[in-house]
């Protein structure tokens, strides 16, 4: 599959993406798409809404967001990860508070058959800018991300102050005791997989202050995006965690039984 790329349901001009690239001004949402069908459709198009309200001051139409994505995806395989970036091609760098006019950007890529394997995570002291909007800025994730893997780890995982858990550099993270889910209680981004979760466990889920000291006493890690879904933690550091655990199994049954939203 040859990625696709339309600007409000045309195709893309080089100066259009030069401007997304040199001022790197915007926000965007990911989403596995199968059959026309998107878990959480509806958590991802609030996403959009806010953020753009929360970033140019403007408003977004959800169903505009849905009529380019199926305009894109018109030839698409029926599995594919779709990117919508909302940003302005025409909003000059010294004069970013001028009033804006947002253009979506939707993106395609094939998406991972089988599942990845199980993480291998590093901690670091960092946390993003703005970490409760999923923002286009993400050299600080991705170099924090390279440390990790140049030192032979599969991805990053942020602390606050040294050693309270944050989030994982384009995951969430959780940690199981027994039949319980808990989520790091600490400044993130609240993913549509992590919402999702919540809403078929109920009362198993809760939030709560997790440090690298109490790692050896969780049962299993998670981590959870919109384009693998639950993905099982092999280690944190040097702390390993079993990739078999039963509740990672129900997790992941659970999530793939939430019925989908047509786009």
């Amino acid at each position: 599959m040859t990625p696709a790329a339309q600007l409000n349901g045309a195709p893309v001009n080089p100066e259009q993406i030069t401007a997304l690239a040199l001022i790197n001004y915007g926000h965007y949402t990911s989403m596995r798409v199968e059959e026309l069908r998107v878990r959480g459709l509806s958590l991802h198009l609030d996403r959009l809404v806010q953020d753009c309200r929360r970033l140019f001051d403007a408003q977004l139409d959800p169903d505009l967001v849905r009529r380019l994505v199926r305009h894109v995806l018109a030839e698409a395989p029926r599995s594919v990860v779709v990117r919508v970036t909302v940003f302005d091609p025409d909003l000059p760098l010294a004069q970013i508070g001028a009033d804006a006019q947002p253009h979506l950007l939707v993106t395609t890529r094939p998406a991972a058959h089988p599942a990845p394997a199980a993480l291998r995570l590093q901690s670091s002291h960092y946390c993003r800018e703005q970490p409760t909007v999923k923002h286009v800025g993400l050299f600080g994730s991705l170099r924090q991300r390279r440390l990790a893997q140049r030192n032979g780890f599969d991805d990053v995982l942020f602390t606050d102050s040294g050693t309270t858990i944050s989030e994982a550099a384009t995951s969430n993270i959780g940690f199981l005791n027994g039949d319980r889910l808990i989520w790091p209680q600490a400044s993130c981004l609240t993913g549509v997989t992590m919402r999702l979760i919540n809403q078929v466990l109920g009362t198993q889920a809760s939030t709560a202050p997790v440090s690298l000291s109490v790692l050896a006493g969780m049962d299993a890690v998670v981590a959870t995006n919109a384009v693998v879904g639950v993905r099982p933690v092999a280690a944190i550091d040097g702390v390993r965690f079993p990739t078999d655990h039963p509740m990672i199994d129900t997790l992941s049954k659970r999530y793939t039984e939430i019925t989908p939203e047509r786009l």
